[in-house]
């Protein structure tokens, strides 16, 4: 116990760059103490990575970024579940399929990471790294669960350079990184190819460098970039420098060979098992395609018109994330009270009349009640799926079923079961709605024939929405926060 409270702490101090709550003094001191006396009590001696030696102290290091990808915090960072990120999870998965603890250790650039790895401070990476031949030259690596490929991108707007030859401006990578090899390698053939490295900006860092014009491109793989243009639409992509390339965790080259073989015994099972299938659905299933229209008309709605209605979707919110309930909005209405379609649903919730009546809905065109009305039906959606779906599935289902009927999704989840698909993952379920609009499936269902592939478009629209909402507001209190700190600092 004592263990996990010092991790904690540690954990909590390397977070205050992003969300640290300790606004008075005396918390502060509180804290460094006790990081301090962690440090000068801590014995341990500095050895290779070794299986043994992780089951005998009850808990596995993990050297990690920070970064949308591999970790990064949500909400307001004081609870373990706001961690979050790619990497993470899977890392977490692993440490509970030992029965052991993870101990998290993020760093701000790769050098830092590698030193760490041959030091023997961490058991291996988990940061999205891509397996390259001067990486392997000096490291050990776990095998693949992703691949990669690596793009040139620029500030839309700007000159499309569509070949390196083109290149006019000022070229920005990260140090250390696989970017670093594969541009040594393409200047062998395109000699007058030249960039800067920065020791001192990730990946993610530098996109917003070019936002902010300080200069003309950078590279990031295609995971990051997928992720990342959710919040920043004005990044567009010239070409790839590489071809894909495997994405898989680093292990020191001292490392044992049972590290090594666990770690290839827990990708075998989670790839069996669909783990990672439904890891990789939650990070980027929903973000495959990617519509700069759309997105930048959805963060210019929400700097518009969400202020109007942000205290009616916190206030009826139902137990739900207000985010998310806000989400739901955008993409029913687009936050139009007064909205109405074809169907006869109508305000901001998109409620049929029945609905309305059972919810106790009076006017359906009055914005507070329709979004108290919504959350209220989504909630009962929420409690309508079985206890045994995990979340964030059990959410999925109940957008869906928000958006085609309870009876239609269950429809789909016993043609999951009947394909050998889990019926309680949602990436399983989501490629079998829209066989509800193909007779030889629909006939042999319950509730017959419907228009199955909608479902799917509507979750996969508001877990867009939901996720740049959440960054935008997460963003908005980090920014708060900081201005507050130094309130407190000149005071």
């Amino acid at each position: 116990m004592a263990n996990k409270a010092i991790h904690d702490t540690i954990n909590t101090m390397k977070f205050l760059k992003f969300n640290c709550k300790l606004r008075h003094s005396t918390q502060r001191i509180t804290f460094i103490l006790l990081l301090l006396g962690f440090i000068f009590s801590c014995d341990e001696k500095n050895e290779p990575a070794s299986f043994s030696r992780i089951i005998e102290r009850g808990y596995v290091t993990v050297g990690t970024l920070y970064g949308a990808n591999s970790f990064y915090i949500q909400g307001s960072g004081s609870q373990v579940d706001d961690f979050v990120g790619f990497e993470y999870e899977l890392a977490k998965k692993y440490a509970h399929s030992l029965n052991v603890e993870l101990k998290i250790v993020p760093s701000y650039n790769l050098d830092e990471l590698f030193i760490k790895l041959n030091n023997g401070d961490v058991d291996f990476l988990a940061a999205g790294l891509s397996v390259t031949d001067k990486r392997l030259q000096r490291f050990r690596f776990a095998p693949s669960y992703q691949q990669a490929t690596q793009k040139l991108v620029f500030k839309q707007g700007q000159v499309w350079p569509r070949k390196l030859a083109e290149l006019t401006g000022k070229l920005m990578v990260t140090a250390d990184s696989s970017y670093v090899e594969n541009l040594e390698l393409l200047k062998q053939t395109n000699p007058e190819l030249t960039w800067q490295e920065s020791k001192d900006f990730d990946s993610e860092e530098l996109l917003v460098k070019v936002l902010a014009e300080e200069i003309d491109y950078t590279v990031i793989d295609s995971n990051i970039l997928a992720i990342n243009r959710r919040y920043y639409p004005e990044i567009s992509i010239a070409f790839s420098i590489s071809k894909s390339e495997p994405l898989a965790w680093m292990l020191s080259e001292n490392s044992d060979d049972a590290i090594l073989a666990s770690i290839v015994e827990f990708f075998g099972q989670v790839h069996h098992d669909g783990t990672l299938l439904a890891l990789n659905d939650k990070y980027y299933g929903h973000i495959e395609e990617f519509n700069y229209v759309e997105t930048r008309t959805f963060i210019k709605a929400v700097e518009k018109k969400l202020p109007k209605y942000q205290a009616l979707f916190e206030k009826h919110s139902q137990e739900i994330d207000w985010r998310l309930l806000a989400a739901i909005s955008y993409q029913e209405s687009h936050w139009q009270p007064h909205a109405r379609s074809h169907t006869g649903v109508r305000g901001m919730m998109m409620l049929t009349l029945d609905t309305a009546k059972q919810m106790g809905i009076k006017s359906r065109l009055d914005a507070e009640q329709s979004i108290r009305g919504g959350a209220k039906y989504f909630k009962r959606m929420i409690d309508k799926m079985p206890d045994r779906i995990p979340s964030p599935d059990r959410m999925w289902f109940a957008l869906a079923s928000y958006n085609v009927g309870f009876g239609h999704l269950n429809d789909a989840r016993i043609i999951t079961q009947q394909q050998g698909g889990d019926p309680d993952r949602w990436v399983e379920v989501k490629t079998r709605l829209p066989l509800l609009q193909q007779k030889k499936y629909y006939k042999k269902t319950k509730y017959g024939y419907a228009r199955g592939a909608e479902p799917v478009s509507y979750v996969e629209n508001i877990r867009r929405y939901y996720d740049t909402l959440s960054w935008l507001d997460d963003k908005s209190k980090q920014e708060e926060l900081s201005d507050l700190q130094i309130t407190d600092v000149t005071e």
